[in-house]
């Protein structure tokens, strides 16, 4: 049965992509279609070469080193509105399962999101979405100087939620992100939208329903040292 409580002292971070939407395939499908715009095929190693990270590093990626931050910024906001527009008809389907149940289960809880998303995109799924409320803090990639797997993220996360970062349980879906959460000395939860195994989780799960993932929160001890 679920309960909807964590003990005190503990607190949750989420990803975004991948975890509160399930938006990798989308991601893909808008860079594939504007690469084109400028005649780039990145092929079938696009998804690997720009899940997990941020934008800046994705532009350069398929752009070149070279470009000034307001062409490699002109470039991102451009993508992200053909990524918009693809999600604004399909968002409701496109949340991971059970992931708004879960947020309204744990509604007087510590929970932040934690994202290198672009900001207009952050706020277009939690506004449109209907999810802005279950979030105490929000921390996108560009309020922070290093992006994960850097654990700058996940520590300011923890730092304004008053949570020890060893007492936040992080939820990602990259292999970066798990790097991120596990520098920042957080416990993790590996959800299976984007790869089948996510090597560093402490527990692996396909979406948020059914009943594992709630027992295995409430098993969840603070850490006092």
């Amino acid at each position: 049965m679920h309960d909807g409580r964590l003990r005190p002292g503990m607190g949750m971070a989420l990803d975004m992509d991948g975890v509160i939407v399930d938006s990798n395939p989308l991601h893909v499908e808008a860079w594939t279609l504007y690469n084109r715009r400028f005649g780039i095929d990145a092929g079938a190693a696009l998804a690997e070469r720009m899940y997990g990270r941020r934008n800046d590093e994705i532009v350069r990626e398929f752009f070149g080193p070279r470009l000034s931050l307001e062409e490699i910024a002109a470039h991102g906001a451009a993508k992200e509105e053909v990524y918009r527009e693809m999600l604004e008809p399909i968002l409701a389907e496109t949340l991971v399962p059970g992931v708004r149940e879960f947020l309204q289960r744990h509604a007087a809880e510590p929970v932040g999101l934690a994202t290198n998303a672009e900001p207009a995109n952050v706020d277009f799924i939690l506004d449109r979405g209907g999810l802005r409320a279950y979030f105490r803090v929000v921390v996108d990639g560009h309020q922070v100087q290093h992006p994960k797997p850097h654990p700058e993220i996940y520590l300011r996360v923890a730092e304004l939620l008053s949570i020890a970062p060893r007492n936040c349980i992080v939820f990602e879906d990259s292999f970066s992100g798990v790097e991120a959460a596990r520098a920042a000395g957080a416990r993790i939860v590996g959800l299976r939208t984007t790869h089948r195994e996510l090597p560093g989780a402490d527990l692996e799960i396909d979406d948020f329903r059914g009943a594992q993932l709630e027992c295995w929160l409430r098993a969840q001890v603070p850490d006092a040292s």
